[in-house]
């Protein structure tokens, strides 16, 4: 009984990882004759997969696309998941797991139900590599749903107009007409470059402050788009802000471990000697400035240099900490 387990357990393995087997290829890989062959088929399409018979000169088995994985019991979201995870890991060309990345991928998506399989490839053709996406120091990260992801990333790649219930950084809430173009993740980010309709204007939405998305059904002729200028576009849009503010921040600290500290945005910390590194910041206002201060490590000492205003605004605000940890009564002198 072990030894039928086994073997029937090889044949499923066999069928996942090709899409096409003779009997003949089968029955020399398992060792086995036809007729037993024919009883394991057997025992598999009792387990629930779908196996497809063909007679001929190029008959034999493969699996039925769109079983669904029975035995795994994965839900669509943990599918579709799994391989855009083995496809990304598959492309990154990590060392020594080529074959096993690639037999497993080809295992998942061979029983994929096709409106899986669309989700998977609209993920992977619409969705660019952006910036890096390291550690944030410990700060939390937004959390996007897997099904608006999908479906976005499906609108992109068929062109479809959507709407939906936008709130910007400010609080306010519209509603927006637009024509999705690509996915961008940036530190650990997804955003939507879209042409906004209404505007008449290439835009960038952060998709954890999207909501109450309208799928049309309308078409649009797409522009040209290339994966970098998508991403131009995107990075470009993250910093539109006239940057009137600039300081460089001299820290006692080497490069490398305050650039691991502060991840993405420590990606302009420069080496300044072995034990020393700039932080160079540019900010639309100086409160800004001052609050992305407070991101440097405690008891890491550190210099702004900076113009005179902006100097003379961060020893006020020094003063109001000091008194602020001392006052007692807020109605004395």
């Amino acid at each position: 009984m072990a030894a039928t387990t086994s073997r029937t357990l090889e044949l499923l393995s066999l069928l996942q990882s090709h899409r096409h087997w003779s009997a003949r290829e089968l029955v020399g890989r398992l060792g086995v004759s036809e007729r037993t062959l024919r009883r394991d088929v057997e025992r598999l399409r009792e387990l629930g997969y779908g196996i497809e018979s063909m007679r001929g000169s190029a008959g034999g088995y493969r699996l039925e696309a769109g079983t669904g994985l029975p035995p795994l019991l994965l839900s669509d979201d943990e599918g579709v998941a799994i391989a855009v995870g083995l496809r990304s890991q598959a492309t990154a060309g990590l060392r020594g797991a080529e074959h096993t990345t690639l037999s497993a991928l080809a295992k998942i998506e061979q029983v994929l139900p096709p409106a899986l399989r669309r989700r998977i490839d609209a993920l992977a053709s619409h969705a660019t590599v952006g910036a890096g996406a390291a550690g944030t120091g410990g700060r939390p990260t937004p959390e996007v749903d897997a099904e608006l992801l999908g479906l976005l990333a499906l609108a992109c790649r068929d062109s479809e107009r959507l709407r939906f219930r936008y709130t910007d950084a400010a609080g306010e809430a519209s509603t927006r007409s637009i024509e999705p173009y690509r996915l961008v993740p940036v530190a650990r980010r997804w955003y939507l470059l879209a042409w906004d309709r209404d505007r008449d204007d290439w835009r960038t939405f952060r998709l954890d402050r999207m909501s109450e998305v309208f799928q049309t059904r309308v078409q649009f002729e797409p522009r040209p788009m290339s994966d970098d200028e998508a991403r131009t576009r995107v990075e470009r849009a993250l910093r539109w802000r006239a940057r009137s503010v600039r300081a460089r921040v001299v820290i006692a600290m080497p490069a490398a471990e305050l650039t691991d500290y502060l991840g993405w945005y420590g990606r302009d910390v420069v080496p300044d000697g072995p034990a020393q590194c700039v932080w160079p910041l540019e900010s639309d206002a100086v409160e800004s400035l001052f609050l992305v201060l407070m991101w440097l490590p405690r008891g890491i000492r550190y210099r702004v240099e900076a113009h005179a205003d902006v100097l003379a605004f961060l020893a006020e605000q020094g003063e109001r900490f000091s008194s602020a940890a001392l006052a007692e009564d807020l109605n004395g002198p």
